[in-house]
Order: C-alpha cells, then structure tokens, then sequence
C-alpha cells in the first residue's frame, strides 16, 4: 500500500512539474510573440513615417520646381519684350547678355535651393528608419 501511495505521488509530482513546464513554456512563447508583434508594429509605423515625410519632400520640390518654371517663363516673356523693342544690335546684344546672366544666376541658385529642399526631405525619410535600426542594435546588444 505504501509502495503505491509512493508511486501515485511521484507520478502526481512529475504530472505538476510537466504541466507547470509546459504552462512556463506557452507563457515565454506568448511573450515573445507579442514582443515580436511590437516590433513589427513600430516597424510598420517607420516605414509609414518614412514614406510620409518622402511624399511631403517630393510635393515641396514639386511646388518648388513649379515655382521657378513660372518665375523663369515670366522673365523670358519679358525678355522677348524687351529684345523686340530693341532699337539696335548693339542694345539686342547688351539685353541678351543681361537676361543670360540674370538666367544663370537664378537657375544656379534655385538649383541650390532645390539641393538643400532634396537634402533635407531625404534626411526626413531616413530618420524613422534609422530610429528603428538604432533600437534593433540596442535590442541585439542588450540580448548578448
């Protein structure tokens, strides 16, 4: 009778321990799983920042591009007006070198501008990626 009361409690203590062991087990696989859903979330939500804030740059060049098209048609309007009212080919000559000049300096300081719009919207872009590459650095080495 003793032997089989024994038996009925090692086997009832190894049942707990199995059933405890798997619980433990579910529960760190539940965990992980949702930290792992987290993380793709907050991926997710990079990504969606990221292309946001392109969108945004392209539309600001965009604008900017459209911009200077209007401003640069405008002055070439005005430059035909004023070569047509020429008197000379001496006053032709100084009109068109002007307007060129004048063409010139606006072209390379709308290009300028339009570097430091593209500069800056990339460098929108990439922060929230770059955020998230930073935290699954900090991730990796914490887990080390």
């Amino acid at each position: 009778m003793a032997a089989a009361q024994t038996a009925k409690d090692t086997v009832e203590q190894f049942t707990t321990a199995g059933n405890q062991a798997f619980k433990d087990a579910v529960e760190k696989s539940l965990a992980a799983l949702n930290e792992a859903n987290t993380y793709s979330k907050q991926n997710l939500e990079a990504v969606v920042a990221s292309v946001t804030a392109a969108a945004k740059g392209a539309e600001a060049v965009g604008a900017q591009a459209m911009a200077y098209s209007k401003k640069a048609f405008e002055g070439q309007v005005a430059a035909a007006k004023s070569l047509a009212a020429a008197k000379s080919v001496q006053e032709v000559v100084e009109l068109q070198t002007a307007f060129a000049k004048t063409s010139l300096e606006a072209y390379m300081a709308e290009m300028n501008k339009l570097g430091e719009t593209v500069t800056a919207s990339v460098k929108d872009s990439l922060k929230p990626l770059n955020e998230r590459v930073t935290a699954t650095v900090e991730k990796l080495q914490a887990a080390r």
